[in-house]
């Protein structure tokens, strides 16, 4: 049941006429306290250690076993590790029920219907509950030859071990340039060709096309699928159902993938863990990195964690010996890395006094220009969307607030009319508080208003735009400029010519544990996508040369920034060194949960702090030796509340992104 007082399950009798359709697995309804709700049956029992009567089951929903028992386990898992409860999970875990699919489904496994047309669930025979893919069908992929990871030293042992059955664990750091979809294709074949399955998340779905393309050149068609959200349910739910049965081994999607019901598990794989699209919105607020992790550790599963930066936590693997690094030797860095200069370094300020200050100082608009005249793309990243994101007044420099809930406001066009960012309220006669004055100047510029800078600078040359409103994939390799916002920026053919980063203070200056990581992971994301040095690409970020993650940025040394970020974090006692826990509600419910949890005697009390609205934010650290005991005593007193019905809700995250 989804209160934490009832987070455990329940004995029912099962009727003579439901005894052959209630497998472990399937979707159940109940009657629970005079109601009639969903659930799932967990197991079949001869008996009973309840000593009061049973009621019997109402129905079985449907007869196909979604519920596979090592994803149950893993759910139960998830679930105590971010004091959350089972019910929650598995409505992660499992999609919503789409009959017609399933009714297509079973007609064609048993010959009598038609073959589906929009997923491979069709493509095999009867449904396996424990048998790999490759007994269902022709044999599998050949493991990928010694060429494979050749740039990396320890990149043929991962594909042996992975070959031969075993699980290696490894933090992969990976090259500029790299196609990291077809690295990933390979470490899956090998899996594949030791006879068992792999499950791979990516942060979004332009990620994921990349990795299906890969996938299907790697196994050829028909040996996997993919599970995102974007799908639609009937789509989602067939790819689901394919992987349920055994008709592929493997997975490949975004979060909604981690949970994927994959027979044999081989190898667990994330790329970019870092990204925060990998963090799960809903309760209870699970991170993909750390999902796959857990069942890796239950299954004896490989794991893969890899990226052009690296996190703190993917660092802490390292450090504790969980996993290994896997990184290319500094020459081979040195070679595919493109030339990367900042201009707030001295010899900069020395020819350029004004690069302090400039947004595009003269080094940056010589590089872009010298790559056009190369007929080779340039890409410019933003931090900020829209037109003019922030705007003050141009005659003291107050900043523009909205007269009725002082948000920011913004102009969404050179002849637009300021509007709030918040209410969207327009702001049409707005004066200045401070010296009545009426006009408007940018306090930050966004991704429009760049290109249309650059637009009048180069009018010779097509000026592309990819955000928000639209991502790009791919554009061509002829001369062009492409403005981005992080995330989005497209792949060039051939590479680009010149990559440069702007506004590094908007990334910066965030109130935010992770803004020096993020920040990082930003800028390499953009700078893997230039041409090596030999080729003419190069980087050019508008900061001082003197920060941290400005000079691993110019080392492309992830490794370095996420052993010093993962030491500071330790002297300061912030996650991953420890676990944290926020909880978040109205100060009185949240001083009443606190009162209710059996804290371990380690735990400290941090804050509050102001949360949004009239809520509030208190902070639970302790040693990651007591990471259970501090998510199972929340957990206890949320069942406390819960079974006193209390009016005011409290939301309980474990290691949070944002903590305050």
């Amino acid at each position: 049941m989804p209160l934490a007082h009832l987070d455990r399950p329940f004995d029912y009798l099962v009727p003579a006429e439901l005894d052959a359709d209630a497998l472990p697995g399937v979707r159940v309804k109940v009657r629970f306290a005079g109601q009639l709700v969903d659930g799932w049956l967990l197991e079949r029992a001869d008996d009973s250690g309840h000593t009061g009567r049973l009621a019997y089951l109402e129905k079985v929903v449907s007869p196909e076993p979604v519920l596979a028992p090592e994803v149950a386990r893993l759910a139960r898992a998830v679930a105590d590790r971010y004091a959350g409860g089972l019910a929650d999970v598995l409505r992660l875990a499992v999609p919503p029920r789409h009959a017609r699919v399933e009714k297509d489904v079973r007609a064609a496994a048993a010959g009598t219907g038609p073959a589906a047309d929009n997923g491979p669930a069709a493509d095999n025979g009867p449904a396996a509950d424990n048998g790999p893919a490759a007994d269902n069908g022709p044999a599998g992929p050949a493991a990928p030859g010694p060429a494979a990871w050749r740039d990396y030293p320890a990149g043929p042992a991962l594909l042996r071990a992975l070959a031969g059955g075993r699980a290696p664990r490894a933090v992969w750091s990976a090259l500029p340039g790299e196609d990291w979809p077809a690295r990933y294709a390979e470490a899956v074949a090998a899996t594949v060709a030791g006879g068992r399955g792999a499950v791979v998340v990516v942060a979004d779905n332009r990620d994921l096309d990349r990795l299906d393309a890969a996938l299907h050149a790697a196994l050829g068609p028909g040996r996997h699928v993919c599970l995102s959200a974007a799908l639609g349910p009937a789509r989602r739910y067939r790819a689901f159902l394919a992987a349920r049965r055994g008709d592929v081994a493997v997975v490949a999607g975004t979060r909604a993938a981690m949970f994927a019901p994959v027979a044999r598990l081989g190898l667990v794989a994330i790329w970019d863990d870092g990204d925060d699209l990998h963090a799960e919105p809903r309760a209870p607020y699970p991170h993909a990195r750390e999902v796959l992790l857990t069942r890796a550790q239950l299954g004896d599963a490989a794991a893969l964690v890899g990226g052009y930066t690296r996190t703190a936590e993917a660092q802490l693997l390292v450090e504790t010996g969980w996993a290994r690094e896997m990184v290319a030797d500094r020459a081979t860095v040195r070679a595919r890395m493109p030339a990367i200069a900042p201009t707030g370094d001295d010899p900069q300020l020395a020819r350029d006094p004004g690069a302090a200050t400039a947004r595009l100082p003269s080094l940056a608009w010589s590089t872009a220009r010298e790559a056009l005249r190369a007929d080779l793309p340039v890409l410019v990243q933003v931090p900020r969307r829209g037109y003019l994101p922030s705007v003050a007044c141009a005659e003291c420099r107050t900043p523009a607030r909205c007269p009725h809930c002082a948000g920011p406001l913004a102009l969404p066009s050179a002849e637009g009319t300021p509007a709030c960012r918040w209410c969207g309220r327009i702001a049409a006669a707005y004066a200045c508080p401070e010296c009545g004055g009426r006009r408007l100047r940018a306090s930050v510029t966004g991704a429009r208003r760049t290109a249309e800078e650059l637009g009048r600078a180069f009018p010779d040359v097509p000026v592309r735009t990819s955000g928000r409103e639209e991502v790009l994939a791919g554009v061509p390799g002829g001369a062009g400029l492409v403005i981005a916002t992080p995330g989005a920026e497209p792949v060039a053919e051939g590479g680009f010519g010149a990559v440069l980063l702007l506004d590094s203070w908007a990334l910066l200056t965030r109130a935010d544990l992770r803004a020096g990581e993020e920040t990082l992971r930003r800028w390499l994301a953009a700078a893997a996508l230039a041409r090596p040095a030999a080729a003419g690409g190069r980087v050019v970020v508008v900061a001082d040369g003197a920060l941290a993650p400005v000079q691993a940025l110019l080392r492309w040394d992830a490794g370095w920034f996420a052993a010093r970020e993962l030491a500071e974090r330790r002297e300061l006692g912030f996650p991953p060194a420890v676990r944290m826990a926020s909880v978040t509600g109205p100060p009185a419910a949240v001083a009443d949960l606190l009162a209710e949890a059996r804290l371990p005697a380690e735990a400290e009390l941090l804050g509050p702090v102001p949360a949004d609205g009239e809520r509030e934010r208190m902070l639970v650290r302790v040693p990651r030796a007591r990471a259970a005991a501090l998510a199972g005593a929340l957990h206890s007193a949320a069942g406390v509340r819960t079974a006193r019905k209390a009016a005011d809700p409290v939301r309980l995250q474990v290691d949070p992104l944002a903590l305050f």
